[in-house]
């Protein structure tokens, strides 16, 4: 017992060390948060996103988003730069009460605080193949592709402490010609 006493002494009180987490992403798209070599796991390294022009903000383009890619453009621009209003101009807010409106601000803020992470587009599943009937030419492949609607947005980020990952999923609405996002 007293030769564990003595070691620490000995060696010197050194702080625990703390590991390193490293934002990974599967070869499937998923996020992976280790303290081992992403390439040990087959994954590839990801790296935070950085905000354009290094944290400058972007000035609001202002008017609706008719495109999904502008939409998906405006809120990482939004999210990079912390601007809770700018996300609150890409919600759809009619039908909503009061009440829950403040609750979505609420939220709306905490999502422009985290760092982003990753931003995504989601499609509805594909409906081709679905019948369960055997494929009468197995090594047959499709010359065209169908295109899936987008049913949602998949932002991944890290909370206060830069290691645990949130993630949050936005509907996507169109209204009056323009894309809206909505919790």
């Amino acid at each position: 017992m007293p030769l564990v006493l003595i070691l620490p002494g000995f060696f010197g009180a050194t702080p625990l060390a703390q590991a390193q987490v490293k934002r990974c992403s599967l070869p499937d798209g998923t996020p992976l948060y280790t303290d081992r070599r992403c390439a040990d796991l087959g994954a590839v390294e990801r790296v935070p996103r950085e905000s354009p022009g290094g944290g400058a903000k972007l000035p609001y383009r202002g008017g609706c988003t008719r495109q999904l890619q502008d939409l998906i453009f405006e809120l990482g621009s939004a999210i990079d730069a912390g601007d809770a209003n700018r996300l609150a101009s890409l919600y759809h807010w009619p039908g909503l009460s009061s009440r829950t409106g403040y609750a979505v601000v609420g939220r709306l803020e905490a999502i422009a605080r985290r760092p982003l992470v990753d931003l995504r587009a989601l499609h509805a599943p594909s409906t081709q193949g679905g019948d369960g009937a055997a494929d009468p030419a197995p090594d047959y492949y499709p010359q065209s592709t169908t295109r899936r609607r987008p049913i949602g947005l998949r932002i991944e980020q890290t909370l206060s402490d830069g290691v645990t990952p949130a993630r949050t999923t936005f509907s996507l609405r169109r209204h009056m010609g323009c894309w809206w996002i909505s919790l």
